[in-house]
């Protein structure tokens, strides 16, 4: 399965960009998704501009939900270029949070080259050259301060054709140290989203497994979560994903960072979450589709491709961990993932 993260989503489909201005909305209820008379019948535009609606409205709501608890504030990052439109919220030096962003990216009324319909119809999505189409995503990633605490990553996303449209997303932890009741509490959560709307957890965690796998070392990146791709948008499916973005803050920030932000930790964690950052970096850098192909465009938007990376990593030569250490544990995991849930 193709992955289309935030930046494949915006990067991938060579857009021509009309009008699109970032705007922050006041707080709203959970988005209705206007249909016709059929309970899966509806106007594909209206479906796109509630689904930007509502991920403007997410991306505020987070935000508000960070800054309550923390001593730093996110910087705001309206931004275009030839590709694409959208707004950039990155906070760093906070309490909990040492570097972390909330972005936003939307993409309308572009046409598809040659190549990206024939990468798209690969997926099996039936799509010609020329075909019109409109995207949009809501992505973050926060690296927390404390070792204690497992980096949290998440995004949703929607492509649109004329007639039919799809979204995919998801949500994984990267934690340093385990501590197995957040873990199976935070995949316990996804796990009864995924039933309540008829989706299959255990599917959408071994995508979320294989994509995050690092082959040079044979190890996953985390503990995983879900992912999934391709999903036709329905007014069922847009529920799905709404209560998934709305349900990353509670799975992580209310409970895991609540739990966690005042214990205390020594130099030697705080190292060994340095090293392991920079696994995370090395995936980004050399397995992460959306950063590979991000990189590799004409005058790509660096800072909006690597916001993703960790402030501070570290690579020890041949690093060994002590054996029956909580190291050891957690790299024995990444090597062969648990059923958490």
């Amino acid at each position: 399965m193709v992955r289309s993260s935030l930046i494949t989503l915006i990067l991938l489909l060579n857009p021509l960009v009309t009008s699109f201005r970032p705007h922050i909305p006041p707080p709203n209820p959970p988005t209705k998704l206007r249909s016709s008379a059929s309970a899966t019948a509806f106007s594909v535009d209206d479906a796109f501009h509630n689904f930007v609606t509502m991920i403007e409205r997410v991306q505020q709501d987070i935000i508000a939900s960070i800054e309550e608890r923390e001593t730093a504030k996110f910087s705001d990052d309206p931004w275009s270029t030839n590709l694409s439109q959208g707004r950039t919220r990155v906070i760093e030096g906070g309490s909990i949070i040492e570097k972390g962003a909330v972005s936003v990216s939307v993409v309308e009324r572009s046409t598809l080259s040659p190549a990206r319909a024939e990468t798209i119809s690969a997926r099996g999505i039936e799509v010609k050259e020329g075909a019109e189409y409109c995207a949009a995503a809501l992505s973050l990633v926060l690296h927390t301060r404390s070792p204690l605490i497992p980096t949290f990553r998440s995004d949703i996303r929607v492509f649109c054709l004329k007639e039919a449209a799809w979204v995919g997303g998801g949500a994984d932890l990267t934690p340093y140290y385990l501590f197995d009741e957040d873990v199976k509490e935070f995949h316990g959560k996804y796990k009864d989203l995924c039933e309540r709307h008829g989706q299959n957890y255990e599917e959408y965690k071994k995508v979320c497994d294989d994509y995050f796998y690092i082959p040079a070392r044979k190890e996953h990146r985390g503990v995983g979560g879900i992912f999934f791709d391709d999903l036709p948008l329905t007014p069922v499916s847009f529920s799905f994903v709404e209560q998934l973005a709305e349900l990353w803050m509670p799975s992580w920030l209310d409970t895991i960072c609540d739990k966690r932000m005042n214990d205390e930790y020594t130099e030697a964690q705080r190292d060994w979450q340095l090293i392991r950052r920079g696994r995370y970096l090395e995936f980004n850098l050399l397995y992460d589709r959306g950063v590979r192909f991000g990189l590799a465009t004409e005058n790509p938007r660096v800072e909006g491709i690597l916001v993703s990376a960790p402030p501070l990593i570290k690579w020890t030569y041949n690093h060994k961990v002590e054996t029956g250490s909580e190291e050891e544990r957690l790299q024995k995991i990444l090597e062969s993932p648990l059923a958490w849930a």
